[in-house]
Protein backbone atom coordinates (compact mmCIF):
# COMPACT_ATOMS: atom_id res chain seq x y z
CA UNK A 1 0.00 0.00 0.00
CA UNK A 2 1.32 3.46 -1.28
CA UNK A 3 2.19 5.61 2.09
CA UNK A 4 -0.48 8.93 2.11
CA UNK A 5 -0.60 11.35 4.66
CA UNK A 6 -3.59 13.58 5.63
CA UNK A 7 -2.77 17.31 5.94
CA UNK A 8 -5.79 18.87 6.87
CA UNK A 9 -8.69 17.31 8.31
CA UNK A 10 -10.97 18.43 11.37
CA UNK A 11 -11.28 14.87 13.46
CA UNK A 12 -12.39 16.57 16.65
CA UNK A 13 -15.71 17.16 14.23
CA UNK A 14 -17.02 13.54 13.47
CA UNK A 15 -18.96 12.00 15.35
CA UNK A 16 -17.59 9.23 17.61
CA UNK A 17 -18.19 6.14 16.03
CA UNK A 18 -17.03 7.39 12.67
CA UNK A 19 -13.70 8.93 14.10
CA UNK A 20 -13.26 5.62 15.22
CA UNK A 21 -13.88 3.93 12.38
CA UNK A 22 -11.50 5.91 10.47
CA UNK A 23 -8.66 5.72 13.16
CA UNK A 24 -9.29 1.61 12.46
CA UNK A 25 -8.98 2.02 8.81
CA UNK A 26 -6.10 4.41 8.84
CA UNK A 27 -3.34 1.44 8.46
CA UNK A 28 -5.39 -0.68 5.75
CA UNK A 29 -5.92 3.14 3.90
CA UNK A 30 -1.98 3.60 4.22
CA UNK A 31 -2.24 7.31 6.03
CA UNK A 32 0.64 6.90 8.41
CA UNK A 33 -0.50 10.56 10.04
CA UNK A 34 -3.31 12.79 9.89
CA UNK A 35 -3.19 16.70 10.85
CA UNK A 36 -6.21 17.74 12.90
CA UNK A 37 -6.88 21.55 12.57
CA UNK A 38 -8.93 23.29 15.24
CA UNK A 39 -11.72 25.67 15.29
CA UNK A 40 -11.41 27.16 18.83
CA UNK A 41 -10.36 26.72 22.23
CA UNK A 42 -12.69 23.51 22.65
CA UNK A 43 -11.68 22.28 19.32
CA UNK A 44 -8.21 22.67 20.44
CA UNK A 45 -8.66 20.47 23.71
CA UNK A 46 -10.43 17.79 21.74
CA UNK A 47 -8.02 17.53 18.87
CA UNK A 48 -4.95 17.20 22.14
CA UNK A 49 -6.75 14.32 23.55
CA UNK A 50 -7.15 12.58 19.83
CA UNK A 51 -3.60 13.26 19.77
CA UNK A 52 -2.83 11.58 23.22
CA UNK A 53 -4.55 8.85 22.14
CA UNK A 54 -3.99 7.79 18.66
CA UNK A 55 0.08 8.64 17.61
CA UNK A 56 -0.80 8.86 14.21
CA UNK A 57 -2.92 12.33 15.15
CA UNK A 58 -0.99 15.71 15.10
CA UNK A 59 -2.70 18.64 16.09
CA UNK A 60 -3.19 22.26 15.08
CA UNK A 61 -4.33 24.98 17.34
CA UNK A 62 -5.69 28.19 16.01
CA UNK A 63 -9.02 29.78 15.79
CA UNK A 64 -11.44 28.79 12.03
CA UNK A 65 -12.15 32.45 10.60
CA UNK A 66 -15.62 31.25 9.39
CA UNK A 67 -16.87 32.75 12.78
CA UNK A 68 -17.58 35.20 14.83
CA UNK A 69 -14.39 37.08 16.41
CA UNK A 70 -13.81 35.74 19.66
CA UNK A 71 -13.93 38.13 22.48
CA UNK A 72 -10.71 39.44 24.19
CA UNK A 73 -10.99 37.24 27.05
CA UNK A 74 -11.62 34.15 25.08
CA UNK A 75 -8.66 35.27 22.48
CA UNK A 76 -6.47 35.92 25.69
CA UNK A 77 -7.51 32.37 26.62
CA UNK A 78 -6.62 30.84 23.62
CA UNK A 79 -3.08 32.19 23.41
CA UNK A 80 -2.74 31.84 26.59
CA UNK A 81 -2.96 27.74 26.53
CA UNK A 82 -1.64 27.56 22.91
CA UNK A 83 1.72 28.77 24.94
CA UNK A 84 1.17 26.26 27.22
CA UNK A 85 0.98 23.45 24.53
CA UNK A 86 2.98 24.60 21.94
CA UNK A 87 5.10 21.43 22.42
CA UNK A 88 1.93 19.48 21.35
CA UNK A 89 1.11 21.22 17.69
CA UNK A 90 2.88 20.89 14.32
CA UNK A 91 1.34 24.41 13.26
CA UNK A 92 -0.81 27.34 14.08
CA UNK A 93 -4.63 26.59 12.43
CA UNK A 94 -6.33 27.38 11.05
CA UNK A 95 -6.64 31.11 10.73
CA UNK A 96 -7.04 32.87 8.26
CA UNK A 97 -9.75 35.20 6.52
CA UNK A 98 -13.95 35.01 6.30
CA UNK A 99 -14.27 34.69 3.01
CA UNK A 100 -17.98 32.83 2.96
CA UNK A 101 -19.13 34.40 6.05
CA UNK A 102 -18.62 37.52 4.45
CA UNK A 103 -20.22 36.40 0.97
CA UNK A 104 -22.98 35.26 3.15
CA UNK A 105 -23.82 38.38 5.14
CA UNK A 106 -26.46 40.38 4.05
CA UNK A 107 -25.43 43.55 5.72
CA UNK A 108 -22.19 45.30 6.09
CA UNK A 109 -19.09 43.28 7.01
CA UNK A 110 -15.99 44.54 7.98
CA UNK A 111 -12.36 42.42 7.33
CA UNK A 112 -10.73 44.73 9.92
CA UNK A 113 -11.14 43.09 13.09
CA UNK A 114 -10.36 39.56 11.21
CA UNK A 115 -7.11 41.15 10.06
CA UNK A 116 -6.15 41.92 12.92
CA UNK A 117 -6.43 38.40 14.41
CA UNK A 118 -5.10 36.45 11.42
CA UNK A 119 -1.92 39.02 12.33
CA UNK A 120 -1.94 38.92 15.76
CA UNK A 121 -1.96 34.55 14.98
CA UNK A 122 0.48 35.44 12.48
CA UNK A 123 3.36 36.64 15.37
CA UNK A 124 2.36 33.91 17.48
CA UNK A 125 3.45 30.92 14.95
CA UNK A 126 6.83 33.02 14.71
CA UNK A 127 7.08 33.62 18.66
CA UNK A 128 6.78 29.76 18.88
CA UNK A 129 8.45 28.95 15.56
CA UNK A 130 5.78 26.96 13.88
CA UNK A 131 3.94 27.18 10.69
CA UNK A 132 0.95 28.59 10.00
CA UNK A 133 -2.44 26.50 8.25
CA UNK A 134 -4.26 29.20 6.17
CA UNK A 135 -8.19 29.50 5.29
CA UNK A 136 -7.51 31.89 2.06
CA UNK A 137 -9.05 31.83 -0.71
CA UNK A 138 -10.43 34.34 -3.53
CA UNK A 139 -10.19 38.02 -2.65
CA UNK A 140 -8.91 37.55 0.70
CA UNK A 141 -5.55 35.35 -0.39
CA UNK A 142 -3.77 38.76 -1.48
CA UNK A 143 -4.39 40.66 1.65
CA UNK A 144 -2.99 37.21 3.52
CA UNK A 145 -0.13 37.15 1.38
CA UNK A 146 0.95 40.65 2.34
CA UNK A 147 0.60 40.10 5.90
CA UNK A 148 2.45 37.00 5.82
CA UNK A 149 5.15 38.78 3.54
CA UNK A 150 5.30 41.70 6.18
CA UNK A 151 6.22 39.29 8.68
CA UNK A 152 8.60 37.23 6.89
CA UNK A 153 6.65 34.09 7.20
CA UNK A 154 8.10 31.30 5.18
CA UNK A 155 6.35 28.00 6.61
CA UNK A 156 2.83 28.49 4.84
CA UNK A 157 -0.03 26.24 3.80
CA UNK A 158 -2.66 27.71 2.01
CA UNK A 159 -5.05 24.09 2.52
CA UNK A 160 -7.70 23.90 -0.58
CA UNK A 161 -6.49 27.24 -1.97
CA UNK A 162 -8.89 29.23 -4.98
CA UNK A 163 -7.51 31.90 -5.88
CA UNK A 164 -6.21 34.50 -9.31
CA UNK A 165 -3.00 32.93 -11.10
CA UNK A 166 -1.43 36.71 -9.91
CA UNK A 167 -1.76 35.27 -6.44
CA UNK A 168 -0.61 31.90 -7.20
CA UNK A 169 2.58 32.77 -8.85
CA UNK A 170 3.21 35.10 -5.81
CA UNK A 171 2.53 31.79 -3.18
CA UNK A 172 4.85 29.87 -5.65
CA UNK A 173 7.64 32.33 -5.56
CA UNK A 174 7.92 32.19 -1.43
CA UNK A 175 7.86 29.08 -1.53
CA UNK A 176 4.50 28.82 0.04
CA UNK A 177 2.42 25.02 -0.16
CA UNK A 178 -0.88 24.26 -0.66
CA UNK A 179 -2.90 20.85 -0.19
CA UNK A 180 -5.51 19.55 -2.52
CA UNK A 181 -8.75 17.68 -1.84
CA UNK A 182 -10.08 15.13 -3.51
CA UNK A 183 -12.77 17.84 -5.80
CA UNK A 184 -9.13 17.47 -7.67
CA UNK A 185 -10.68 14.34 -9.05
CA UNK A 186 -13.89 16.16 -10.82
CA UNK A 187 -13.53 19.83 -10.52
CA UNK A 188 -11.64 21.91 -13.36
CA UNK A 189 -10.93 25.15 -10.97
CA UNK A 190 -8.66 22.67 -8.93
CA UNK A 191 -7.16 20.49 -11.61
CA UNK A 192 -5.57 23.75 -12.92
CA UNK A 193 -4.74 24.93 -9.76
CA UNK A 194 -2.72 21.60 -9.69
CA UNK A 195 -1.48 21.85 -13.20
CA UNK A 196 0.37 25.12 -12.61
CA UNK A 197 1.84 24.55 -8.58
CA UNK A 198 5.27 23.03 -8.07
CA UNK A 199 4.46 18.88 -7.42
CA UNK A 200 7.00 19.77 -4.41
CA UNK A 201 5.44 22.49 -3.37
CA UNK A 202 2.06 20.21 -3.01
CA UNK A 203 0.08 18.16 -0.07
CA UNK A 204 -3.33 16.60 0.26
CA UNK A 205 -5.75 16.70 2.01
CA UNK A 206 -9.29 15.99 2.86
CA UNK A 207 -11.06 18.69 5.26
CA UNK A 208 -13.13 16.11 6.81
CA UNK A 209 -15.67 16.07 7.47
CA UNK A 210 -16.88 17.94 4.59
CA UNK A 211 -18.58 15.75 1.90
CA UNK A 212 -17.31 15.62 -1.75
CA UNK A 213 -19.45 14.96 -4.91
CA UNK A 214 -18.55 12.98 -8.08
CA UNK A 215 -17.29 9.65 -7.16
CA UNK A 216 -17.55 10.39 -3.71
CA UNK A 217 -20.87 11.42 -3.47
CA UNK A 218 -23.34 10.31 -0.32
CA UNK A 219 -19.94 8.75 1.46
CA UNK A 220 -18.48 9.82 4.72
CA UNK A 221 -15.16 11.66 4.04
CA UNK A 222 -12.23 9.70 4.33
CA UNK A 223 -8.44 9.83 4.28
CA UNK A 224 -8.38 6.44 1.65
CA UNK A 225 -10.06 9.13 -1.00
CA UNK A 226 -6.83 10.81 -1.08
CA UNK A 227 -5.50 8.02 -3.19
CA UNK A 228 -7.82 8.84 -5.87
CA UNK A 229 -6.92 12.42 -5.18
CA UNK A 230 -3.09 11.40 -5.92
CA UNK A 231 -4.43 9.49 -9.39
CA UNK A 232 -5.12 12.63 -10.78
CA UNK A 233 -2.52 14.92 -9.55
CA UNK A 234 -0.33 12.51 -11.21
CA UNK A 235 -2.42 12.58 -14.90
CA UNK A 236 -2.26 15.94 -14.68
CA UNK A 237 1.28 16.20 -14.30
CA UNK A 238 2.00 13.39 -16.52
CA UNK A 239 4.22 11.81 -14.11
CA UNK A 240 4.39 7.80 -12.88
CA UNK A 241 2.00 7.32 -9.59
CA UNK A 242 4.31 5.97 -7.53
CA UNK A 243 6.88 9.06 -8.24
CA UNK A 244 3.90 11.44 -6.94
CA UNK A 245 2.94 9.34 -3.69
CA UNK A 246 6.88 9.53 -2.81
CA UNK A 247 6.76 13.26 -3.23
CA UNK A 248 3.17 14.23 -1.99
CA UNK A 249 4.39 12.35 1.31
CA UNK A 250 7.79 14.23 1.59
CA UNK A 251 6.67 17.26 0.99
CA UNK A 252 4.30 16.96 4.15
CA UNK A 253 6.75 14.96 6.19
CA UNK A 254 9.55 17.44 5.66
CA UNK A 255 6.95 20.58 5.96
CA UNK A 256 5.45 19.08 9.42
CA UNK A 257 8.75 18.07 10.62
CA UNK A 258 7.25 14.44 11.37
CA UNK A 259 9.28 12.71 13.77
CA UNK A 260 9.40 9.87 16.62
CA UNK A 261 10.32 12.91 19.08
CA UNK A 262 7.22 15.16 17.90
CA UNK A 263 4.69 11.71 17.90
CA UNK A 264 6.08 11.18 21.78
CA UNK A 265 5.44 14.89 22.76
CA UNK A 266 2.00 14.32 21.00
CA UNK A 267 1.28 12.04 23.51
CA UNK A 268 2.60 13.63 26.76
Amino acid sequence: MRKIIDSHIHLDLYKENEMREIMKELASAGCTDLISVSFHLESCLHNLRLAKTYSQVHTAFGFHPEQELPSDEELQDLFLWMEKHQEQMVAVGEIGLPYYLRSESKGDFSNDGHIELLEQFILKARQWDKPVILHAVYDDASIVCDLLEKHGMEKAHFHWFKGDSKTVERMIENGWFISVTPDVVYEQEIQELAKVYPLDQIMVETDGPWRFEGPFSGKMTHPNMIHKSVVSIASIKDCRKEEVYGILYENTADFYQFSPLKRERNRT
